[in-house]
């Protein structure tokens, strides 16, 4: 297996991976979205909620909520010392009070923990009228996706490698004229722009008879985060956590 980075913002991710299987391209996705752990809010507690909000949509909003996360100082319920009944090294208590009138945002969540908060400052969660309030407690906990999607570090996925073949019958001049992404070489329609490639683009081939092939072995894949881990260090703790769990069914097969 070959990987390869194509194109890098701060919250997206396209890698080129070359000599390989679908398998493991689709266990790579799956281990990203349900393996790799973040924090999210998993309980709150209202004291006050006379807003037009029932306290289970905003509970829902919050749950929701993209949260920083520090893997090195907190654990998972279920390996915790606590042995899953929660203290300071695998939960953080956050604080929301508010009083309208008034929009309440994340950054009007305060944290325990510094190292631990909304991701999104500005993320609207409620709109509080003149006499409404909003008071309540809410616990972070660090979770994977596998249980709740809002434990899940962003979205994954992946795409065969394209390869474009003309004939005498394809309109490769049209082609090129309708899309951004393609161009003429010699008599060859080639892309500009691998990781640019979509659906449109396919469609603009088939419309002109260019055929399209796919590699069963060379993948393009996406990575978008949603910002609780950077977006690098997703697809590192991926590859390590299929790491351990290949070591751990060879002991098992052993």
């Amino acid at each position: 297996m070959n990987i390869k980075i194509l194109k890098q913002t701060e919250d997206k991710i396209i890698y080129l991976i070359a000599d390989t299987e679908t398998s493991l391209v689709n266990a790579l996705r799956r281990l990203i979205m349900e393996e790799v752990p973040v924090m999210a809010i998993d309980e709150v507690t209202f004291s006050k909620n006379n807003s037009a909000l029932y306290d289970e949509m905003i509970a829902h909003r919050l749950g929701l909520l993209p949260l920083s996360t520090d893997l090195q100082g907190y654990n998972l319920k279920e390996e915790c010392k606590c042995k899953g009944k929660g203290c300071s090294s695998c939960q953080v208590k956050m604080m929301l009070q508010a009083k309208g009138p008034c929009t309440v945002f994340a950054k009007d969540i305060k944290s325990k923990d510094s190292k631990i908060k909304p991701i999104y400052p500005e993320m609207p969660i409620t709109i509080l009228l003149k006499g409404q309030n909003l008071e309540l407690e809410a616990i972070a906990t660090l979770g994977k996706g596998k249980n709740h999607s809002k434990f899940s570090p962003g979205l994954a996925y992946y795409s065969q490698f394209p390869s474009l073949k003309a004939n005498k019958d394809s309109k490769i001049k049209e082609a090129a004229q309708q899309s951004n992404n393609l161009a003429i070489s010699g008599n060859k329609l080639e892309i500009k722009d691998i990781s640019s490639w979509t659906e449109a683009d396919e469609q603009i081939c088939e419309r002109n008879n260019i055929q399209i092939e796919y590699s069963n072995s060379d993948f393009i894949f996406t990575l978008e985060s949603w910002g609780q881990l950077d977006i690098k260090k997703i697809s590192s703790l991926a590859l390590k956590i299929m790491e351990d769990k290949l070591k751990d069914l060879d002991k098992q097969i052993k």
